[in-house]
């Protein structure tokens, strides 16, 4: 197993927030998807921090962090990293988000536009209305019981080590239960129950996602983003890869190949080269309050350049 970066704690609102901080160089803001942690990001920290000041949280609700009764919304996600960042001594980011945390990674930049250089979404959700009916199933009211059922002690561990074996094949579908079984750990503590039910009630519905990106699409205009997913992906259909490509045309968009719902996982050294390459392709986002204005008014039919550096996306498939 990896071993990653000290794991560094600060109080904000009253509530313990855990994560990492290291490397130097422009600062990249990686946030984790539903149960996971900061650790989901291991295979590529230690690159990334090479060239650059890499913070990767627990989110609250997860991992190390504190998981009170609070606000697990998008929105509030996006001010406890604002939050963690100010306290930090950061002023700007490029913001990468995986699954959930590709959400909250859209919604950062959305509220806080002149915080954020970049946007990178990896298998994010809120691109489309599909997703596995694994995380649909958390919206059903029996969803907390069961749970506490499977991870009982014994049981827990048998799930685990069934996960694992079948992740151990090699079978496209069964790649990313390796990650769920880490999930299903998390969960075996029934704040973290509470708190991811409160998170996807928030986003899903029994149809499926009810939060959407592509209302707000157009203001990538003013901003590079890059799309990362994997080809096997099980949990959000690759084809929303395609649905980005439709409401953020000018977004870069790349395919993993033999890579399921954690490319940075299945293939890091691909994922470092897409990010670095992207990074360094493309300018950081230059925020004007007037442009900004001008982009909300016009809404989807929104072209208008920014004044100063103009924040170029080049397509580097």
């Amino acid at each position: 197993m990896l071993k990653g970066p000290e794991v560094q704690y600060l109080t904000i609102h009253g509530h313990k927030r855990a994560f990492v901080k290291v490397g130097e160089g422009p600062a990249l803001l990686l946030l984790h998807g539903l149960g996971c942690d900061h650790k989901t990001w291991l295979p590529v920290i230690a690159a990334l921090s090479r060239r650059y000041t890499v913070i990767a949280p627990d989110l609250l609700g997860h991992g190390q962090s504190d998981k009170p009764r609070a606000d697990y919304s998008v929105g509030g996600y996006a001010n406890g990293m604002r939050d963690l960042l100010t306290v930090l001594g950061i002023d700007k980011v490029t913001v990468v988000g995986h699954s959930f945390g590709g959400g909250v990674a859209m919604q950062f930049a959305y509220q806080f536009p002149e915080r954020t250089e970049r946007l990178v979404l990896v298998a994010p959700g809120g691109i489309g209305r599909e997703v596995t009916p694994a995380i649909r199933a958390i919206t059903l009211p029996g969803f907390q019981l069961a749970m506490g059922v499977v991870t009982m002690p014994g049981l827990l561990q048998a799930t685990k080590l069934g996960m694992r074996a079948l992740s151990a094949t090699g079978l496209p579908h069964a790649r990313d239960l390796d990650e769920v079984a880490d999930i299903v750990q998390h969960l075996s503590d029934r704040r973290a129950r509470a708190a991811i039910t409160h998170v996807v009630r928030a986003v899903v519905d029994w149809r499926g996602q009810v939060v959407t990106m592509a209302d707000r699409a157009y203001l990538t205009h003013a901003m590079p983003m890059c799309v990362i997913w994997g080809s096997d992906d099980g949990v959000i259909p690759t084809r929303h890869a395609d649905l980005a490509k439709q409401i953020a045309p000018d977004a870069t968009v790349e395919l993993i190949p033999n890579a399921g719902h954690f490319p940075h996982k299945d293939h890091p050294q691909r994922f470092v080269k897409i990010l670095n390459d992207f990074v360094r392709s493309t300018e950081p986002a230059s925020y004007h309050r007037g442009h900004w204005r001008n982009l909300l008014k016009n809404g989807r039919g929104a072209t208008a350049t920014p004044r100063g550096p103009v924040a170029k996306v080049v397509d580097i498939a």
